[in-house]
């Protein structure tokens, strides 16, 4: 009963597979650790048999996604990857078919944003949500200026992993975002995430009145200048303990 609800609530849809490393956040990808074990070169972006997933029908010609689902999209790539270009038209049109589910993709391309757009997106799809992702300064003075100027519905700014001291602070992200996401970075090669850094990112959401959720402390984790080594199955766990989410009134 618990695992049926679980599952209406959201669904992963990895329409493709593969990406290409861009910037410092990639450098520990997880999405190429994962493969690597399993002999798969990570580089080679491919259509995945799932493609088709928001559409596929039961034999009664029922939806086999429920209404209101949660679609986690392209997890295992970058839906605004240069190699996807010949399939997004028709992955748009799932989206927009499917209206009554939400969408949620993150990139790191949005510098691709606008040629890889649907031709009615007018000011966004209501059910889509295009995350933002930035690991340093460096992205945020690339990226947000960009992000913020998208006709984008749904707006959350990712700062995974987090790779040093990074403000937010000159783009008044309380008018136009709805959640900071913060996490460290996981894996053996893990580069360390300090608590101040989390802390300043807190603050300016609580400051801005925008929601921010501290996901995760990544593998290498410093708190008052000592590091700590945090297993990975505790990781999610010691950020919820910390007791710092906070929700938009």
């Amino acid at each position: 009963m618990a695992t049926n609800a679980i599952e209406r609530k959201s669904k992963m849809w990895n329409l493709w597979h593969g990406c290409h490393k861009l910037s410092a956040g990639c450098k520990h990808c997880y999405v190429y650790r994962g493969d690597s074990k399993r002999g798969i070169d990570s580089s080679i972006v491919s259509k995945t048999k799932n493609f088709d997933l928001p559409i596929q029908k039961k034999r009664n010609g029922e939806y086999k996604i429920l209404s209101g689902t949660m679609i986690y999209t392209c997890f295992t790539s970058d839906f605004f990857v240069e190699n996807a270009d010949k399939w997004r038209t028709e992955a748009w049109e799932m989206i927009r078919l499917r209206s009554d589910l939400r969408f949620m993709m993150i990139t790191k391309r949005i510098d691709r944003f606008y040629e890889s757009l649907p031709e009615d997106w007018g000011d966004g799809y209501d059910n889509v949500t295009i995350c933002c992702t930035v690991e340093n300064q460096d992205r945020v003075d690339y990226r947000l200026p960009l992000y913020k100027a998208a006709p984008i519905k749904h707006k959350i700014i990712i700062c995974e992993p987090l790779l040093e001291r990074i403000d937010l602070s000159a783009y008044n992200i309380g008018s136009w975002v709805e959640q900071v996401v913060v996490g460290g970075e996981s894996g053996y090669y893990a580069r360390p995430c300090d608590f101040d850094w989390v802390m300043d990112l807190h603050n300016l959401c609580v400051e801005q009145d925008v929601s921010f959720w501290f996901k995760q402390t990544g593998a290498k984790f410093v708190k008052d200048g000592k590091l700590y080594d945090i297993n990975r199955r505790l990781q999610h766990v010691q950020a919820r303990k910390a007791g710092i989410n906070y929700t938009r009134k």
